[in-house]
C-alpha cells in the first residue's frame, strides 16, 4: 500500500467530488463511494430528501453545495467548498446533465443553452478548476459520465448527443494532458437507467428496449456506480483514456 493511500486511510478516506448527485444516477453514484468510506462532495440546483439524510448520517464525510454549474461562479464556489474542508480532491466524477429532447429544427435557443452550458460547459469549468489541484500533487482520477446517445446517435436528442460525445472527446484529449502527471482520466457510457432521465419513455418504448438488450433490463444507478469505483480504484495507474460502455450488451 503506498503512502498516499495510507494517508487517505487515516484522514477518513478519498476526497471525491460527484457533480449532481442529488437524485437519480448521480445519487447512486454519491451513496457508493459514502458507503466506501470516503469522503464526499456533491452539487445540484436543490437540495434532495437523498442529500438531507446523508448530511444527517455523515456529518464529516459529506457536503453540499447549492449550484448551477452552468454558472463558473457556482463552479467556483463548489470546489472551493471541498477543499476549505479536506484540502484536497483525489477523484472527480463529472455527472451533472440535463436532457431536452425535440428535432433540432424546432429547438428553441434557450434550450440549447440549458443543455450545452451545463453538461458541455460546467463539466469543463469543473475539471478545469480540479485538475490544477491534482497536477499540483502529481495524482488525481477523473471520470466523465457521458451516454451510448453519444456514441450512436438517436433520433430527437442531437443536442444532447452532441455534448455527450463532446464528453468522450475530452475524456481522450485530457488523459493524453494528464497521463504523465499521475492522473488518469476515463469515461463511463451508461445506457438506458432506471431513473428519472427514462421518464419520458412510455411503457411500449421501454419493453422494446428491454427487448433488445442482452441483459434483458434496464440498467440501474448501482450498475454505473460499480463501473465508477473500477475506474477511480487508487490501484488503477495504467487504464486511462477510455470511455467504458455500460449498457447491457444493448450496442455491444
Amino acid at each position: 500500500m503506498s503512502d498516499e493511500t495510507n494517508d487517505q486511510s487515516a484522514t477518513g478516506g478519498r476526497v471525491v467530488l460527484v457533480t449532481g448527485g442529488s437524485r437519480g444516477l448521480g445519487a447512486g453514484i454519491v451513496a457508493s463511494y459514502l458507503e466506501s468510506g470516503d469522503r464526499v462532495a456533491t452539487c445540484a440546483r436543490s437540495i434532495t430528501p437523498e442529500v438531507e439524510a446523508w448530511l444527517e448520517e455523515y456529518p464529516d464525510r459529506f457536503r453540499f453545495t447549492s449550484a448551477d454549474l452552468s454558472r463558473r461562479e457556482d463552479a467556483d464556489a463548489f470546489v472551493k467548498a471541498a477543499i476549505d474542508t479536506w484540502g484536497q480532491v483525489d477523484v472527480l466524477i463529472n455527472n451533472a446533465g440535463v436532457a431536452r429532447d425535440g428535432i433540432l429544427g424546432l429547438f428553441s435557443d434557450d434550450d440549447i443553452d440549458t443543455v450545452v452550458d451545463l453538461n458541455l460547459k460546467g463539466t469543463l469549468y469543473v475539471t478545469r478548476l480540479v485538475s490544477r489541484r491534482m497536477l499540483a500533487r502529481n495524482i488525481g482520477t477523473i471520470v466523465n459520465v457521458s451516454s451510448i446517445v453519444g456514441r450512436s446517435g438517436y433520433r430527437g436528442l442531437a443536442v444532447y448527443s452532441a455534448t455527450k460525445a463532446a464528453l468522450d472527446g475530452l475524456t481522450r484529449a485530457l488523459a493524453r494532458e494528464l497521463g504523465s502527471r499521475g492522473i488518469t482520466v476515463n469515461g463511463v457510457a451508461p445506457g438506458y437507467l432506471r431513473t428519472e432521465m427514462s421518464h419520458g419513455l412510455d411503457e411500449e418504448q421501454m419493453r422494446q428496449i428491454v427487448r433488445r438488450t442482452p441483459s434483458g433490463r434496464l440498467g440501474e444507478p448501482e450498475d454505473i456506480a460499480r463501473a465508477c469505483q473500477f475506474l477511480t480504484d487508487p490501484r488503477n495507474t495504467y487504464l486511462t483514456g477510455q470511455v467504458l460502455v455500460v449498457d447491457g450488451g444493448l450496442t455491444g
